[in-house]
């Protein structure tokens, strides 16, 4: 990557901790839990059989931190970077651009027709499992499979896929213009979801961190993807009263929103874009050009009542 301005490989000036990702979780905007329907269940026992119901519940669950950042080593959760440290193939990011100060102004605006490459990783949210502590106020809650601090992806051990975007180059997906992309609309076009690796041409820096980490989320969710990760990718379990999300899916809110962590961390959710075609950027950028963002995925579920579900109502989200 000799053609890469590359930048320093000091700590990110606005890292994020743990602690903080936790408490982030408590979101109602990203939680969006409600009552959505009706279960019965067929419950027998030696004196005979009846009929009972529960409440079906749906709400968004925060699963994975997705980070999507410049150089090797300096994930912005600082307390989980040294799952990815540099290695002969995996050395370091950076941009090309026009311009003299490319690589000390990262994310402005006088950066033109920018090839950047980014390291994404995904870990299990520290909050998963503990997050029903939080929702359970409201009532009945649904769980993740997802395991808190356990790496799904980490580009670094992708080295191949993630840095050549082989077979991916040359999927339909990467070859048809249109198909596949982050956008809204026809003016608000942020970049391909193939192929899906570090290499993203956009001007604009937060553009190209969000594309990589939608990115790296529609493949986590996935089974059998030409990449080296652990697929997140719950069962639907209708017989026991759970109905979990598809795979993740561009601009659908059905499949997943993002919250993000770093920079400027928010309470609140969106799916990309979350900007407009004509917003400024301003405080989304981020000097060092690191990023990380909550993935949250909706479920729905009742409290199991019998041996079988006989029938259920409602749907979520």
């Amino acid at each position: 990557m000799g053609f890469f301005s590359l930048l320093g490989t000091a700590a990110p000036a606005r890292a994020v901790d743990t602690a903080s990702i936790v408490q982030s979780a408590w979101s109602q905007d990203c939680l969006q839990y409600r009552v959505v329907g009706v279960c019965l269940w067929l419950r027998c026992t030696p004196f005979g059989c009846s009929v009972r119901s529960s409440v079906k519940v749906g709400h968004y669950i925060p699963e994975l931190v997705v980070s999507s950042y410049q150089n090797t080593g300096n994930n912005p959760w600082r307390d989980v970077a040294f799952m990815s440290p540099s290695n002969g193939n995996a050395r370091g990011g950076g941009v090309t651009a026009e311009g003299a100060d490319a690589a000390s102004s990262i994310g402005e605006e006088g950066i033109h027709n920018s090839l950047r490459f980014k390291n994404g990783d995904a870990i299990g949210h520290p909050a998963s499992t503990v997050f029903s502590q939080f929702a359970g106020q409201w009532g009945y809650t649904c769980s993740t499979p997802a395991r808190p601090l356990q790496p799904y992806f980490l580009s670094v051990l992708d080295t191949y896929a993630w840095r050549e975007g082989l077979p991916e180059k040359i999927y339909p997906q990467a070859l048809t213009p249109g198909l596949r992309e982050v956008r809204q609309g026809l003016l608000n076009r942020w970049g391909n979801v193939y192929p899906r690796a570090g290499f993203v041409t956009q001007s604009n820096d937060y553009k190209a961190a969000a594309v990589v980490a939608q990115r790296v989320a529609d493949l986590v969710t996935r089974n059998g993807q030409p990449h080296v990760y652990t697929p997140l990718v719950p069962r639907t379990r209708s017989s026991r009263g759970v109905w979990a999300p598809p795979p993740v899916k561009e601009g659908d809110k059905d499949t997943h929103k993002w919250q993000r962590l770093t920079p400027a961390m928010t309470q609140s959710c969106a799916v990309f874009p979350d900007r407009g075609p004509a917003a400024s950027f301003r405080g989304h950028l981020a000097q060092q050009g690191d990023y990380a963002w909550a993935l949250w995925r909706p479920y729905s579920c009742c409290k199991k009542r019998g041996q079988k579900l006989l029938s259920h109502t409602g749907d979520y989200p």
